[in-house]
């Protein structure tokens, strides 16, 4: 059972929602903006993303292209977190 969780990629999706439930809720309950939510989880998402990939035997650029777009927006983060 844990097994086919990994190996299907559903052990991604399940992190996959728990980020956007977290998104949701740093919106609500903190009332962040999207820009900054992006900025804090987008990396993350995407990482996730490449994982998911990875683990179903996807070509290679599905992997690597979605690590790569994380960078920019840790840098964002980092930015807007410096600025403060």
């Amino acid at each position: 059972m844990i097994e086919q969780l990994f190996a299907s990629g559903h052990a991604a999706d399940v992190i996959l929602g728990v980020l956007g439930l977290e998104a949701l809720w740093l919106r609500a309950a903190k009332g962040w903006g999207w820009g900054a939510i992006l900025g804090l989880l987008g990396p993350a998402a995407l990482i996730v993303l490449g994982l998911r990939a990875a683990l179903t035997g996807s070509a290679w650029w599905w992997i690597g292209l979605p690590l790569a777009a994380s960078l920019p927006l840790h840098l964002m983060d980092l930015r807007g977190r410096l600025a403060d």
